[in-house]
């Protein structure tokens, strides 16, 4: 369907996170430094988790998509956020605008499911640690994979379906830094009452009951880790914990944003800049970077690089 039959506006502008061009230069300085640590950690731990053999498992194996996932992320909104706090017009078009949002809630939907994964493949892995290699092979992980991508697919093709048909006869200033369905849905030109119910449904209380399905298999978890060794209840409750955090990290900005009508809070783009841009900078501190078995690995990786500097011809 092509949208320009529905709509007379062409372009929206971007507020961004400020109109004071002070500020815009400070974001844009702060900015900078966490999407390089963004892609940086995240796009090491890939390179860490693939390159040593000891860390072709289960777990490290969704840890890596994970990372993966991040660094995609985070590169949907924040490269471009940087350029506008610089520019003087920050415009996006309106089938830029459409593809950004669909590319936004595909990787995020494909993380929520993944999330999902992997609380599941916690469970088996603590209770039951002799059936695990069996239950979660690689043909049952690639499977959960495939069916997130999916999902995400799914979830996002019907943000826009529903996004590309409403009538945008201005005004065209969008209140964040990205485009998302929350903002854009405010500018139509139409009574958006029963798409806001309906994209509510599809975000907000899916998220929600994610989120309550994860922490109830967490808190699972940790009530059965009581019968289990000191060291053991020890290792499974760092992860867990690990887990939880990065959940919660995830899960509870999407539901501020989603779960609840479409107006606009003073809270609304800190909300939106920590879950785009802070909590992928932390996930691989939180999830992989703490982990003995990646120290090991990424020492490894640090004593090949320094033999091939010391003899380059070996």
């Amino acid at each position: 369907m092509n949208p320009a039959n529905h709509s007379q506006v062409t372009a929206f502008v971007l507020l961004g996170l400020s109109q004071v061009w002070g500020l815009r230069v400070l974001f844009f300085i702060v900015f900078s430094a966490v999407y390089l640590m963004t892609i940086t950690g995240n796009l090491f731990i890939v390179i860490i988790v693939t390159s040593d053999t000891r860390l072709h498992t289960t777990m490290y194996f969704l840890l890596g998509n994970l990372s993966f996932l991040d660094f995609s992320y985070c590169s949907i909104t924040a490269p471009r956020m940087l350029v506008d706090l610089l520019s003087g017009n920050p415009t996006i078009s309106f089938g830029a605008c459409l593809t950004q949002l669909f590319f936004f809630h595909f990787i995020g939907g494909i993380k929520i499911f993944l999330l999902t994964v992997m609380a599941y493949d916690r469970y088996v892995a603590i209770s039951q640690p002799l059936r695990y290699p069996l239950i979660m092979n690689r043909t049952v992980c690639g499977l959960f994979m495939v069916a997130s991508w999916v999902g995400g697919f799914i979830h996002s093709i019907v943000q826009v379906a529903l996004t590309i048909q409403l009538p945008f006869c201005g005004p065209n200033k969008l209140d964040n830094f990205y485009c998302d369905v929350p903002q854009l849905i405010k500018l139509a030109c139409t009574d958006t009452f029963v798409l806001e119910i309906l994209m509510v449904s599809n975000n907000g209380l899916v998220t929600l009951m994610c989120f309550l399905v994860l922490l109830g298999s967490y808190t699972a978890l940790l009530v059965m880790l009581r019968s289990h060794s000191q060291e053991g209840r020890s290792k499974a409750l760092s992860t867990c914990a690990s887990h939880i955090a990065v959940v919660t990290l995830i899960f509870v900005p999407c539901i501020y944003i989603y779960a609840r009508p479409f107006r606009t809070f003073p809270m609304d783009k800190l909300v939106s800049v920590l879950y785009t841009m802070v909590t992928p900078m932390l996930n691989p501190a939180i999830y992989t970077l703490r982990n003995k078995d990646v120290i090991i690995a990424i020492k490894k990786l640090w004593g090949r690089k320094k033999d091939f500097i010391a003899h380059p011809n070996h």
